[in-house]
């Protein structure tokens, strides 16, 4: 069945593992590294041997140490060998190096190199690594760059020699055509002594914020001189900033410092809650999943375990070893979206935290693939019990309003409280995820799009979404912005009250969607008649009208006339009196024989994601 390396601590220095930050005098246990010419082998021993310890290898390769904690009876984890994903093995590939802080960006090149298949790392797929940018000369004009704090590669292909000067170590590598990369392997008393040089493509570093080691990597001369002018710019800037004299640079300063005071006026409060959320985000963890160990938790995609599929592809259910359960949604080979889609979800939600928002756990680009892993719903989807005869009588009126309150409340995080502008442009009922408690999350941000600061609105030649679902505006113009989820948000609402579908309505008096019966009912005073059937709304009349006031609200024809989602949110909450709706979109009785509207490269969902 053969192996593949999972994990590896780096090499060994004298006095630690250099990747790992963990290995330092503690109370539990001693530790030893033992290398000479007949043996090389590491030990360790229980300080107290009254406190039992242990070390497990779990199926998935992660590594812990455990003590008992005789107070409440448990095994407690005292270390862990994989703390992130920076420490799955070779993840950046060839020639790059991995900085967990920058993700979702982990992984960039070493200097002189550029990314082998660009395309693959635009959608955060890096195992094909690097190259370099000029080749080798195999000669004395080839020199080295120096990286600093840095998990040394990987040693499977390397020489090392603890007896020899360190100052002998780069003229030894430079000798020798096949030496990529060399470094001190012995830091004890300053590093004077020892030699460790590579004799193979670099692979599995990481840079680190503390006990990282000095990498000094073979470049061509090109590469060099290229460094070498980017120096000589700076000094000569350096220089003549300097001979500007004091007056010349405090009249800079004076403008830079005016011009931020006028910014800061401007930006303050904007920029404050920025930076909260900024601090938030970065502390944020995204998993990248293996791929057996997504095969193993879905008994290799069975369809047993098949919860449905949408636009991006089939979704199915997964427990890890551990007993977590995950969802996989994973992008189908002639699915209508792709990686532009998978990587937009995967930076943009990854960013995001609400309670009713879905959360993103991670993600898998191994080989072929590119699977989304979430944490999974019990509960399926929205339109699950929704459209269902039987199961929609599970949600009575008060469970139907949290619902549709909570919604509204995710939407306006999107919209307003979040660090960016977001737009869903696919919001649904089959969207909208249910926990175990039946409390709302909103999913599937593959068509969302951002705005930055006081941008309103875009235009697309590509309209994408879901039919009944679209404002008239971006299913006719291309023209979105957050009126358009509005218009979403609407005929979720009044699909909520009634049961019933927007797009594929009937009734035996019109040809109208159910935007245009519920517009009809409202003129002629009827709208109770709208609620649907399966509901004992006689304590809650006035309420449930209420919503179909203000899902008339959302959905008129002019996106101007629709509310914001903070007036929304007041409008569900409170009992004031509400302005009059105007006409819907759509309004308008359909051919039905005929396609209500027709759109090029539109995504229509058939089977949903659950």
């Amino acid at each position: 069945m053969g192996h593949e390396i999972l994990y590896r601590v780096g090499s060994w220095n004298g006095l630690r593992w250099t990747g790992t930050t963990q290995l330092k005098p503690n109370p539990v246990y001693t530790y030893e590294f033992v290398s000479n010419e007949k043996e090389v082998f590491y030990t360790f021993d229980i300080r107290n041997r009254s406190v039992p310890s242990r070390m497990v290898v779990s199926p998935s390769g992660d590594v812990q140490r455990f003590t008992w904690i005789d107070r409440i009876k448990s095994w407690s984890s005292f270390t862990a060998g994989q703390l992130d994903r920076c420490e799955n093995y070779d993840l950046c590939g060839s020639y790059a190096s991995c900085n967990i802080s920058k993700y979702p960006d982990a992984c960039k090149c070493l200097k002189g190199f550029t990314p082998k298949s660009p395309g693959e790392w635009e959608i955060l797929n890096w195992t094909e690594g690097c190259v370099r940018r000029a080749s080798l000369n195999c000669n004395h004009s080839d020199g080295f760059l120096k990286h600093e704090a840095v998990k040394l590669p990987d040693t499977s292909n390397s020489w090392v020699d603890n007896n020899i000067s360190f100052a002998k170590c780069e003229k030894l590598c430079l000798n020798n055509c096949s030496c990529t990369a060399y470094a001190n392997s012995d830091v004890r008393e300053g590093g004077t002594r020892g030699c460790l040089l590579w004799f193979s493509d670099l692979l599995d570093i990481r840079e680190l914020a503390a006990n990282g080691q000095d990498l000094y990597v073979r470049v061509a001369a090109s590469e060099l001189e290229q460094l070498s002018e980017k120096k000589r710019v700076i000094i000569i800037v350096t220089c003549v900033v300097s001979a500007m004299g004091v007056l010349v640079l405090g009249w800079i300063i004076f403008i830079c410092k005016r011009k931020l005071r006028i910014q800061g006026k401007m930006d303050n409060s904007r920029d404050i809650n920025d930076n909260n959320e900024e601090s938030k985000t970065d502390e944020m963890e995204l998993l990248i999943y293996d791929l057996n160990t997504i095969a193993n938790a879905t008994d290799n995609f069975a369809d047993k375990n098949k919860l449905g599929e949408g636009g991006f592809g089939p979704v199915y259910k997964g427990t890890l070893m551990e007993g977590q359960e995950i969802a996989i949604k994973r992008l189908s080979k002639c699915s209508g979206q792709g990686i532009d889609e998978f990587k937009n979800e995967v930076i943009l939600i990854a960013k995001l935290q609400h309670r009713n928002l879905v959360r993103l756990l991670g993600c898998c680009t191994q080989r072929d693939e590119r699977m989304l892993i979430y944490e999974y719903m019990p509960n399926k989807s929205l339109d699950y019990f929704i459209f269902d005869k039987t199961r929609r009588e599970l949600l009575d009126w008060s469970k139907r309003v949290e619902i549709i309150g909570g919604i509204a409340r995710g939407l306006l995080y999107l919209h307003q409280d979040s660090r960016l502008r977001i737009i869903h442009r696919d919001l649904k009922a089959s969207n909208v995820l249910l926990d175990n408690e039946m409390n709302p999350k909103i999913s599937d941000f593959g068509l969302a799009k951002t705005f930055r600061g006081d941008q309103t609105k875009g235009e697309t030649k590509r309209v994408v979404g879901t039919y009944g679902y679209m404002s008239p505006e971006y299913a006719i113009d291309g023209v979105f912005s957050i009126k358009s989820d509005i218009f979403s948000f609407g005929v979720l609402v009044l699909e909520m009250v009634s049961g019933k579908r927007n797009r594929g309505f009937s009734h035996a008096d019109h040809n109208h969607n159910l935007l245009g019966h519920a517009w009809k009912l409202w003129n002629e005073e009827r709208a109770v008649e709208l609620i649907d059937q399966q509901l004992d709304y006689s304590s809650s009349s006035s309420e449930i009208l209420r919503c179909i006031h203000v899902g008339l609200l959302c959905v008129q024809q002019g996106p101007e006339d629709r509310p914001n989602m903070s007036t929304v949110v007041l409008m569900l909450g409170g009992e004031g009196s509400l302005p009059q709706p105007r006409q819907p979109g759509f309004f308008t009785e359909r051919n039905l024989t005929e396609p209500e509207i027709t759109i090029n490269e539109i995504t229509i969902s058939l089977l949903e994601p659950r």
